[in-house]
């Protein structure tokens, strides 16, 4: 009986141990995303199963980057390629992807997902032409800023993940659970800052903040950009400057990976106050993940309009 227990405990023993080291020895998902937003919420979602890069960094605009080969090359190594969607990356996704020469992050393929699935767009355009300006076909792209579309795109990286790694569906799920009740318990504190704000007019520089002030109750009446990606006409200020005076209005929300030129311009003629803000995780130091960067975004804005 002494043996036998022995043999159990020596078949226990190196069950354990067997188990533990293909835990630790399971390969991660080699993610590779667009944007640094997307990168944050993919590592939240994906714990310790994943590892994750981005392509464009905090401080880059999305809509112009160059593809280089050394893009290509990450690419090339990814289990998941993750894309904003909705245009943002037009101009260049489809040389990495294809440059990559891998196919399991072709478009369509499991290893490709398009984040903006089941966001609902704003500012489809109901006619585009070259006067439009820099106008996307499917709506704003930068629906990342409402944090309840977070919620969304963090339920489409734990499926995408679930897909590639089924044997951690309730690992992924756990983590999703855990991102979305911050984000709830998170929602609470932002709304109750900007509540008193509720309604106010801003003006912005580029089309940015759409989703960021429909969530949170602000009116963009008009941007410092002539047209969308087309710089500030000497006119078109003059006429903001008139639209600032006759409705009052207190705030520039200033994208950070924009020049604040023409903001200051405006400034020195309208009684406005400039609220110069990061639009992107790792656009400042101190917004090194999606939670501190809408932190980061309520505050200033908050400031922009309690400042005398």
């Amino acid at each position: 009986m002494r043996k036998l227990l022995f043999m159990v405990i020596i078949f226990m023993a190196s069950l354990f141990i067997i188990q533990n080291a293909a835990a630790a020895f399971e390969k991660k998902v080699e993610i590779v995303t667009t944007t640094s937003d997307i990168k944050s919420i993919a590592e939240m979602i994906g714990g310790n199963k994943v590892e994750v890069l981005s392509l464009t960094v905090g401080t880059q605009n999305p809509h112009f980057i160059d593809p280089k080969p050394s893009y290509m090359l990450k690419a090339r190594k990814a289990d998941l390629f993750i894309s904003n969607g909705l245009e943002l990356e037009v101009s260049w996704e489809s040389s990495i992807i294809e440059g990559s020469r891998n196919s399991k992050i072709k478009v369509g393929a499991p290893g490709y997902l398009d984040a903006s699935r089941g966001i609902q767009p704003l500012e489809i355009p109901q006619m585009v032409d070259r006067s439009s300006g820099d106008i996307h076909v499917f709506g704003n792209p930068h629906y990342i800023l409402d944090p309840i579309n977070a919620k969304i795109v963090a339920r489409n990286i734990a499926e995408a993940l679930s897909a590639l790694l089924p044997q951690q569906y309730e690992y992924f799920q756990q983590n999703l659970f855990e991102f979305n009740k911050k984000v709830d318990q998170k929602m609470s504190v932002w709304r109750g800052k900007l509540m008193p704000y509720d309604g106010e007019r801003i003006i912005t520089y580029h089309k940015t903040w759409s989703y960021f002030a429909a969530r949170f109750g602000l009116k963009i009446v008009s941007q410092l950009e002539t047209k969308p990606g087309i710089p500030p006409s000497a006119n078109h200020l003059r006429e903001i400057i008139e639209l600032i005076k006759n409705n009052k209005i207190k705030v520039i929300l200033q994208e950070n990976l924009y020049s604040d030129d023409a903001a200051k311009f405006v400034a020195k003629r309208a009684d406005v106050h400039i609220v110069k803000a990061p639009t992107s995780v790792g656009a400042i130091r101190e917004a090194g993940d999606y939670f501190t960067l809408i932190d980061i975004i309520v505050d200033r804005v908050v400031g922009g309009f309690s400042h005398d």
